[in-house]
């Protein structure tokens, strides 16, 4: 009869070669999808078609790394008609700064900027959301991360993907992209291309519609039907809560052809860990069973167990050999799909592996985060009272400046 330490080793090896299976079968998925996006981009570029009016909703908190690199890829699309509006809780806020330089650069772009320090909820995010509605124009909304960098046809693509059928809501792919190409930085970026991009591709080949919140666009009247932003003002996954909604309105949520990149510019590894157990701790709360499969996404950190499990057995070495191959292989995949090489990543696939694990450990307790300066307690659900959303507005000052 095996050992109990030969049967988690192989336990281990097993869950290894599923997240091998599942890492190259997510790269080349993302590679087709890469393809498809190269194709159908020369279309859309050349399309004569009349292409409806869109807001853009760009939430800003400070003058973040690429800031302005990100903030004027949204200038330069290529759409006949469309508005941007930025919101902050604070006139002093300095990513004021750069936006009012890309507009003395871009001027013939709609721009409209809302300072208003009201606060309706945990979620601040959604709270600026909410303060810059008003100044939508058009029925089209696409809210923008930040730090999202997209392509000049973004715009073009992702109306097309709101006009099929039976689409309520779209939502973008996002590759980290480095903001100086350190070690740190490379360790963050490696999680979400080679870690997270292949889990997604695999997640929507199994029939999973998650919406991804670097970009969620939908109409205003599907907007207003599910309850506004309001009904996300509580949640700090504010995108996995829209896109519960948009479900059970009976409506699809689809991927536009178009990756994007988000910037990771932690500094320090501190600051990084802090960052990934946050969002851990947010994933947890919202999908535990998911989030607790995920770990598949690991099959270094489960093929070096094997090996502590059974150190003087050749087949838990030979595992590992084949496994950093395979994810080195993968990675090299992503690495050229997503046009964000991470050199310095690839030979510490072990690290990153472990350290993900670490902080899925990290994240098993607790539903409290630091997020933007305050303590947030993620697992809230509740509505809050008339009285409470008083108290979070008390006091607030409006400020609005409109160009056009």
């Amino acid at each position: 009869m095996p050992s109990p330490l030969s049967i988690a080793a192989g336990f281990c090896s097993l869950v290894s070669i599923a997240g091998n299976i599942q890492a190259l079968t997510g790269a080349m998925l993302l590679a087709r999808f890469r393809n498809r996006e190269r194709r159908e981009d020369e279309a859309v570029r050349l399309s004569d078609r009349r292409w409806p009016s869109v807001t853009v909703l760009k939430p800003l908190h400070g003058n973040e790394p690429l800031l302005k690199e990100a903030l004027e890829s949204v200038f330069q699309q290529d759409y006949p008609n469309f508005q941007i509006v930025f919101g902050v809780h604070d006139a002093a806020d300095t990513a004021l700064t750069v936006v009012k330089s890309l507009h003395q650069r871009y001027p013939h772009v709609p721009v409209s900027i809302i300072i208003n320090a009201a606060e309706h909820g945990p979620n601040r995010k959604i709270s600026n959301l909410i303060n810059m509605y008003d100044e939508a124009q058009h029925d089209v909304l696409v809210i923008s991360d930040s730090d999202i960098h997209c392509a000049p046809t973004y715009l073009k693509h992702v109306v097309t993907s709101l006009e099929a059928p039976e689409t309520g809501l779209v939502t973008t792919l996002y590759a980290g992209r480095t903001a100086g190409g350190t070690l740190v930085q490379q360790l963050g970026a490696c999680q979400i291309n080679h870690n997270f991009l292949p889990g997604v591709m695999m997640s929507r080949l199994l029939g999973r519609q998650d919406c991804l919140g670097a970009t969620m666009a939908l109409t205003r009247e599907t907007l207003t039907e599910i309850g506004g932003f309001e009904a996300l003002v509580d949640h700090v996954a504010d995108d996995a809560e829209l896109g519960q909604l948009v479900r059970q309105r009976g409506q699809g949520i689809a991927i536009a052809p178009s990756l994007t990149h988000t910037t990771v510019g932690e500094h320090t590894l501190s600051e990084l860990l802090s960052h990934e157990l946050r969002w851990g701790r947010t994933v947890k709360n919202v999908e535990p069973v998911g989030y607790g499969l995920s770990s598949i996404q690991l099959p270094l950190f489960w093929a070096v167990t094997a090996v502590l499990f059974r150190p003087n057995t050749w087949w838990t070495w030979l595992l590992l050999g084949l496994t950093w191959v395979i994810r080195a292989l993968g990675s090299r995949i992503i690495d050229r799909a997503t046009e964000c090489p991470l050199p310095a990543a690839i030979p510490l696939l072990v690290l990153r592996d472990w350290l993900s694990a670490a902080i899925m450990v990290g994240s098993a307790r607790g539903s409290r985060v630091a997020w933007r300066g305050r303590t947030v307690h993620i697992a809230r659900r509740k509505r809050k009272s008339t009285a409470c959303a008083a108290a979070f507005q008390s006091g607030a000052t409006t400020h609005r400046s409109v160009r056009s």
